[in-house]
């Protein structure tokens, strides 16, 4: 009896067709890229083989990635820094990726760019790229250059375009600000204090911070249809999410509480996190339907990524159903788009 309940474990794997797969965090550079900007990426260039060929690249060495990972289609967005630059560099990178889906085949959507440091620019290049260009959200830097953040009157402009157009918004990691720096310095090497502001720590607790005082503000009443992501492992909200949920109830402002905002409002992604233990906690507190696979490519490759989702899929952790959810049904229902059943590349959106 106990060899014939443990089957289906050994054969889920082999008997599951392997769904499509849509990633949402996944990212370029233009050809418009101020050289300044493409400096902070050196540890990267340093340590990720190709990146910058492949950060510059929205076509054949893409695709070529893409189908070594099993990803249908990529939902691109332009590399963190751009945000803090004039609104020329935005609408720059937005028409290059416009072009780039046209001539995708279905491959690519786009996330817009937006200057953030330019409150009511950011707002109408938002809704330029959404009507004009068919984008399906944008994806911004965490702050807007100088270390502001974008619960103040002045986004919410920005953020009534995304309300309006029903489109999300992933709320994504940047450097750390020229004030924010020294706070990662320490009695150690300078590789370790970069690490420390940006992807080995800093700015993801900075996202989720960013999170929380969106929330605190009251934005969330004010926008109660808002969509929110929040990309690795949704940046530590998650592991946090009952304490936030007790201590923000003596918060004046906001109205709703943080369990019911996270649970309508805030989407995550897998997105260059290759454990599963911090999924165990997601799915112990997260709507499986907010939940969507993405890579971070090209800081990470679609073949790690496809060895994770193929773990997640032996784990026992999720059931088909489930795994097809976070593999693509999500995102298509989130994005409003539509891919098909993994026999080939065509995306209707």
């Amino acid at each position: 009896m106990k060899f014939l309940q443990l089957i289906p474990f050994f054969i889920h794997p082999i008997l599951a067709k392997m769904p499509p797969l849509i990633t949402l965090e996944e990212h370029y550079l233009s050809s418009d890229t101020p050289d300044a900007m493409k400096g902070l990426f050196k540890e990267q260039v340093q340590f990720v083989p190709g990146v910058m060929d492949k950060l510059e690249d929205l076509s054949s060495l893409r695709f070529a990635d893409m189908d070594k990972g099993n990803v249908t289609l990529q939902v691109v967005s332009h590399a963190a820094g751009l945000g803090s630059y004039p609104v020329n560099y935005s609408r720059a990178a937005n028409d290059q990726v416009y072009q780039a889906i046209k001539e995708a085949k279905g491959r690519l959507a786009g996330f817009a760019t937006a200057p953030m440091s330019e409150p009511a620019e950011a707002a109408a290049e938002f809704r330029r790229a959404v009507t004009d260009l068919g984008f399906v959200g944008a994806l911004v830097d965490n702050h807007d250059g100088k270390g502001g953040y974008f619960d103040g009157e002045e986004y919410d402009a920005f953020w009534a375009v995304a309300e309006e157009f029903d489109v999300p918004v992933y709320l994504h990691p940047t450097w750390p600000s020229d004030d924010m720096a020294p706070r990662y310095e320490g009695n150690f090497d300078k590789i370790a204090s970069n690490s420390l502001g940006s992807s080995g720590w800093g700015w993801h607790a900075d996202t989720g911070l960013h999170v929380l005082r969106l929330f605190a503000s009251g934005l969330f009443d004010r926008r109660p249809k808002l969509k929110i992501i929040a990309g690795h492992m949704g940046e530590m909200i998650p592991f946090m999410l009952q304490r936030v949920e007790r201590l923000s109830r003596r918060w004046s402002t906001p109205q709703r509480n943080f369990t019911s905002v996270y649970r309508e409002n805030i989407w995550i992604t897998t997105s260059g996190v290759w454990s599963l233990d911090p999924l165990r906690c997601i799915l112990a507190n997260t709507p499986i339907d907010h939940i969507l696979y993405s890579i971070d490519y090209p800081f990470t490759s679609t073949e790690v990524g496809l060895a994770w989702f193929k773990e997640l899929e032996a784990s026992g952790l999720v059931n088909q159903e489930q795994l097809e959810a976070i593999a693509y049904k999500n995102a298509e229902k989130l994005l409003r788009i539509k891919v098909d059943d993994g026999e080939g590349h065509d995306c209707i959106h």
